[in-house]
């Protein structure tokens, strides 16, 4: 009786770049689609542009403002003097501190001034001290 002889097992090998490959795709990935989750949560409006705009890392609240006169706190519908209480009511109730709260102010560009300082007022009368503006990117020219 003979016997044949077994095949000699090989090495497994791990392939690195492959891998590297797949890590990078998956941060792509999640980086994309968490871009695509971090919309203002205020109501869409025409924002007048500005080349020295910044991105706000931070948001707790919203006000929008749209070219009716419409005002909203977060997507919810308020009269200009129910704003401070609205936050008051969203930050959870009359004993909350809205001293380190922001605010951001997204109002369309055709609003009148008056009804924005309206807004600001009854915010700041809440307790609530940063108000960063909403504004979308100028278009410049030449640059790339």
């Amino acid at each position: 009786m003979t016997f044949k002889s077994r095949r000699a097992l090989k090495r497994t090998k791990i392939e690195i770049i492959p891998m590297i490959d797949t890590m990078f795709f998956l941060l792509v990935f999640f980086m994309l689609s968490s871009l695509s989750l971090t919309n203002l949560m205020g109501m869409p409006v025409n924002l007048p542009k500005s080349s020295n705009s910044l991105k706000q890392n931070k948001l707790d609240f919203t006000v929008s403002v749209d070219k009716s006169g419409n005002v909203f706190v977060n997507k919810t519908p308020v009269s200009p003097d129910d704003v401070g209480n609205e936050l008051l009511t969203l930050a959870g109730g009359p004993k909350a501190d809205l001293s380190e709260a922001s605010v951001v102010i997204n109002a369309d560009e055709g609003v009148p001034y008056g009804l924005v300082i309206r807004c600001i007022d009854q915010a700041r009368g809440v307790g609530v001290t940063h108000f960063p503006l909403a504004t979308s990117p100028q278009d410049v020219k030449g640059k790339t």
